[in-house]
């Protein structure tokens, strides 16, 4: 292999193929000619690794697999996604495009849209850092980094939402291969798969054929969080694989539905829907270190489930009590634990096809 054509290697295997009766110690000309050599055929074994390197998709990360996959595939690596919120603000003055809102921690919105507020009103607004970094909860956007005129007060009812990371290496490296390794054709669930996953937000899918009679499809998402899907990236997917239209009352149908307007194939009526929470709750007694709080124990498991039901969404039928003992027991602060439950009971918990799993209410005594 190229890793073993060192210079030193390059060295010792013409050395030894040269007839002993030659003087081969180091310093005279028959060793410094072949070291010579070595370094200048080390080089171009160095470059034909590099070039090696280049066309091995599993050694690529970065922007040379963003390009890889681009150039054979025609697969986008999704770029990080700034997060959003609505506001209400209070008082009477003047909300203008670029005006900051914030965290109580300095997790910074920007106003999207031009508003005369006048005693109350609501805004859209958008984080200025991309990422989960600005997925924060209700009643946490309370602050105005820059005093403006007349306006009293701001917050977010709900929580802020579509705050997604950049698409890490191995899910464009797994989405390159199932290109590969499937046959996305004609309207089969792998096209269907392959349309849905290419959408912005999208971090998973299942495909029902025939789900409501002939000629139906259901496109089953969760976002690239692995959590339920916004409103905003449902109406994207299915805009993109087979856009609704317009809404007509008397003839109770769609006027492009079906009609071959988006990805899906003419007579095909895909509908795209979310996946529905199934909260996972976990309450447990703990043997506690004494340089940790409960609450911040609570919180160190309730990540690490989180983290744990991340991996397995849509891959994995059911959730594993003996899994969640381990990341229990390998929480930061937890010396032990006891009366682990695990939405009430000591055994796996069965996620259906629809579902997904995320945290809910974590106890920990």
């Amino acid at each position: 292999m190229y890793e073993d054509k060192t210079i030193a290697n390059i060295k010792t295997e013409m050395m030894d193929d040269i007839d002993d009766s030659y003087e081969k110690t180091e310093g005279n000309p028959t060793a410094d000619i072949i070291e010579s050599f070595a370094i200048q055929s080390g080089s171009l074994w160095s470059a034909l690794q590099y070039l090696y390197n280049k066309v091995d998709i599993d050694l690529l990360v970065g922007n040379d697999l963003t390009k890889y996959v681009l150039q054979r595939k025609a697969i986008v690596r999704k770029v990080a996604n700034r997060a959003l919120a609505i506001l209400t603000i209070t008082g009477n003055g003047n909300i203008k495009v670029g005006d900051l809102f914030s965290t109580k921690s300095n997790i910074q919105f920007v106003s999207l849209e031009d508003v005369t507020i006048v005693n109350s009103a609501t805004i859209n607004v958008q984080a200025v850092l991309a990422g989960i970094i600005g997925n924060v909860g209700a009643n946490s956007i309370i602050q105005f980094p820059v005093t403006i005129a007349g306006i009293l007060s701001c917050n977010n009812p709900l929580a802020s939402y579509d705050g997604f990371e950049e698409e890490d290496d191995d899910t464009v490296r797994e989405r390159y291969y199932q290109a590969l390794q499937v046959a996305p054709t004609s309207g089969n669930i792998f096209h269907y798969e392959l349309w849905a996953k290419a959408c912005k937000g999208v971090g998973d899918c299942r495909v029902l054929p025939l789900w409501n009679g002939d000629n139906t499809v259901k496109v089953i998402i969760i976002d690239s969080n692995k959590q339920v899907a916004s409103q905003t990236i449902i109406d994207s997917v299915q805009n993109d694989i087979d856009p609704k239209g317009i809404y007509d009352s008397v003839s109770n149908t769609w006027s492009t539905w079906g009609t071959g307007t988006g990805e899906a194939p003419v007579g095909a009526y895909c509908t795209v829907v979310t996946a529905t929470d199934k909260p996972i709750n976990i309450s447990v007694n703990v043997v506690e270190s004494l340089s940790f709080s409960l609450d911040t124990i609570m919180t160190n498991i309730s990540t690490s489930i989180s983290n744990y039901l991340a991996s397995i969404a849509f891959k994995e039928n059911y959730i594993s009590y003996a899994k969640v003992s381990a990341m229990v027991l390998d929480t930061v602060g937890v010396l032990d634990f006891t009366d682990l439950k695990v939405n009430g009971g000591t055994v796996n918990i069965t996620v259906g096809n629809e579902e997904v799993a995320m945290v809910g209410e974590v106890t920990a005594t």
